[in-house]
């Protein structure tokens, strides 16, 4: 975090307001917006329904280069043919001119409900205000206003020195449900001040979405408008960060611990969460085989319901574990909730029933499994299943 408890970027402002797409009046209207011209790069989803806003940042993103992304919520946007993605151009259009700015250096993006028209007028009528409203401390507002079903806005700072010069690192994301990989099921936006080669920026963004968004479940259900776009600004005046240098691993060493704090928020955010649930699985062949096996556990409603239910039933897991496609040695595989055994050389340890009944009350729980078969390993952060997540999703567009 900034000195006196603010989010601040050099050179960088940020602004969030109601336009009036949420009908409940909260802010549905964000800006951010980079003083100086910026190097951008981006992560997208990979379903084949892609959303107007994912499709026009695909082509503007290949320059390299933006000044400002604006986004919206309530309204995802999405399944609106050419009308959609016209409406996504006059988005971008309508802040450039009020930004006075190229309109090839504005990004989009949106979030809410798959299907509807986007009321471009409210955004239209909006923009004036959005940007008269922006502020180097206005990164917060910003965050509110990407919001959807999230419960809290999530934004995560650090700042240390890289080349030479302290830089500042700072993301916000929005996501709570349609939250699985491939990539990412929700909104992430990166600010810094670093200066840093383009391959490096594209690398150190590929391999901390990796780390991060990409080792999240909630609900093993993927979105049509997942984004994430890094802008920076090189303003820190640091010599600039290359890949296969110290400099690049102390930046994407920060990069990725800002995206994984996030991710990790989302995934406690997880419509009507109450526990965040990290899968750790050791001792896999491949990486592959260690993932496959982490997304069985972690998509299982039934291990996510006993986590909720405080049920210590970890034959759950065990199941969930064997029904992965991936070959493996019963006899060799251990479980571990928290530290404690409660699965060794094909059989149950009932030892340690009163500790285990104290684990699964906690908010955070750390599941191991040790495959036996090798030395790769993979991890990802899940949560439980719960009442109030039906009930959000039943009643989402109603």
């Amino acid at each position: 975090m900034a000195e006196n408890g603010k989010f601040e970027v050099p050179g960088f402002q940020a602004a969030g307001i109601a336009s009036g797409i949420k009908e409940d009046g909260r802010k549905d209207l964000a800006l951010l917006y980079s003083e100086a011209p910026a190097k951008a790069a981006g992560v997208f989803t990979t379903n084949v329904f892609k959303a107007a806003p994912v499709l026009l940042d695909l082509e503007r993103i290949k320059s390299g280069t933006s000044r400002a992304v604006i986004i919206n919520s309530g309204n995802a946007n999405a399944a609106t043919g050419d009308e959609g993605y016209q409406d996504a151009v006059k988005m971008a259009r309508f802040c450039a001119g009020a930004l006075q700015i190229d309109e090839s250096q504005v990004l989009v993006a949106s979030t809410g409900v798959i299907g509807r028209k986007l009321p471009i007028d409210k955004v239209a009528g909006s923009v004036s205000r959005l940007v008269k409203g922006l502020s180097p401390d206005g990164i917060p507002e910003a965050a509110q206003a990407i919001m959807t079903t999230d419960r809290y806005p999530k934004i995560q700072f650090r700042e240390g020195p890289v080349g030479g010069s302290d830089i500042c690192v700072c993301g916000i994301a929005k996501g709570a449900g349609m939250i699985e990989p491939g990539m990412a099921t929700l909104l992430s936006f990166v600010l810094t001040d670093a200066d840093i080669d383009d391959q490096a920026m594209k690398r150190a963004l590929r391999e901390a979405v990796d780390q991060s968004f990409n080792a999240i479940s909630v609900d093993g259900c993927m979105s049509t408008n997942d984004t994430v776009l890094i802008l920076a600004n090189g303003l820190a005046g640091n010599r600039k960060i290359r890949t296969s240098t110290r400099d690049f691993a102390v930046f994407a060493g920060m990069l990725t611990e800002v995206m994984t704090e996030l991710a990790k928020s989302i995934v406690r955010d997880g419509e009507g969460a109450t526990k965040l649930i990290e899968i750790v699985i050791e001792g896999a062949k491949t990486t592959g085989e260690a993932k496959a096996v982490a997304y069985q556990i972690a998509r299982s409603n039934l291990v996510k319901t006993a986590f909720y239910g405080g049920d210590p039933n970890w034959g759950r897991v065990i199941s969930a574990v064997g029904a992965a496609g991936v070959p493996i040695n019963g006899d060799a595989v251990e479980l571990y909730f928290d530290g404690l055994p409660l699965f060794k050389q094909g059989r149950g340890i009932t030892s340690h029933l009163q500790e285990l009944a104290e684990v699964m009350k906690k908010e955070q729980i750390k599941v191991l499994v040790k495959l036996g078969q090798g030395t790769k390993g993979f991890r990802v952060y899940s949560s439980d299943l719960t009442v109030d997540y039906v009930k959000i999703n039943a009643h989402y567009t109603t």
